[in-house]
């Protein structure tokens, strides 16, 4: 089975970064899309950016174009989220997300089967 582990969340205050890591086990090989998606207390869960494994094809909500950048590290076999300018509304628990079946970088939660349990960034002066 497919296992995710998140890691590098933390208190920042405004205008910091943060980079975020997904570390993923089991059957990497048959990951083809790894997302990530933050969710805020009392709020909906809300795609953040997406990565296809092998092609590195990538997709990013509006609100992440500009300052965050997703990866994927062959080395460590992690799929990381770069987050620069933090605001205090990005304060949320952010989560990833793996799929074997999808054919596109879906941006809704449940097309994604695999997740990890969440790192809490909070972004506070």
């Amino acid at each position: 089975q497919v296992h995710l582990v998140e890691s590098g969340g933390g208190l920042v205050q405004p205008g910091g970064s943060l980079r975020l890591s997904c570390e993923t086990s089991g059957r990497p090989s048959s990951i083809y899309v790894v997302a990530w998606f933050r969710q805020a207390p009392e709020k909906e869960r809300e795609f953040v950016a997406a990565i296809g494994w092998s092609d590195r094809s990538k997709d990013y909500a509006e609100s992440a174009k500009v300052r965050f950048t997703i990866s994927r590290d062959d080395f460590k076999n992690t799929v990381d989220l770069q987050m620069n300018s933090l605001k205090p509304e990005d304060t949320a628990v952010y989560y990833c997300a793996a799929d074997s079946l999808l054919t596109r970088l879906d941006t809704l939660p449940g097309a994604y089967e695999y997740w990890g349990q969440g790192t809490q960034v909070t972004v506070s002066s």
